[in-house]
């Protein structure tokens, strides 16, 4: 395989890492250390990372989510030497930062992202939608069949198309926060620039 696309598929290792640990601590209660520790590869267990209060239907949507990354995961590092896993802050305050830039203020008080539905699966677009934007810029450039192979921008489009019907399905309602947004008023800056 040639060097530019294994520095390719590595980098989106690190996309794989944040979206697999951050859907199965989200939906599990645990992520890679605890599911395939083998693909964490001694490295650095996330921080703050926690369960998110979800309904069964949110819970088990995330949970597939999570599942399809560790296959990701797996299908990367068959094909490249691959990484331990790098460092994540996956804690409310780091999420709460993110949504602050997406609003383009800081809330008060800080967005919860673990807090329920509504919160997780805002701050769950952002995640996806970043390596989604990341996919579409590294597929063009993939020059092996081995590389072209992996398909991850399938999947990750795949995932954002059920997310965004989930937010759409919930348009109308109000987040049942002090800020009084309705997702309609603020989804749109949420994106990856």
């Amino acid at each position: 395989m040639p060097k530019l696309d294994v520095d390719l598929v590595e980098f989106t290792l690190i996309l794989e890492y944040l979206e697999a640990e951050f859907y199965l601590w989200g939906s599990l209660g645990y992520g890679l250390d605890k599911f395939a520790p083998e693909l964490a590869d001694s490295g650095w267990p996330p921080i703050g990372a926690q369960i998110a209060k979800l309904s069964p239907l949110i819970r088990d949507v995330i949970s597939q989510f999570g599942f399809q990354e560790v296959g990701h995961l797996r299908a990367i590092k068959d094909t490249v030497t691959g990484f331990p896993r790098i460092i994540l802050n996956l804690s409310r305050e780091s999420l709460a930062t993110v949504m602050d830039d997406a609003f383009r203020h800081p809330l008060k008080p800080p967005f919860d992202a673990y807090a329920n539905d509504i919160n997780y699966l805002l701050a769950f677009y952002v995640i996806p939608h970043v390596g989604l934007t990341g996919y579409v810029g590294v597929n063009p450039k993939l020059q092996s069949s081995t590389a072209k192979r992996l398909r991850l921008l399938r999947v990750e489009s795949g995932q954002d198309a059920i997310l965004r019907e989930l937010l759409y399905e919930r348009g109308g309602e109000k987040v049942k926060t002090p800020w009084d947004y309705s997702r309609r008023v603020h989804k749109p800056n949420i994106k990856a620039e």
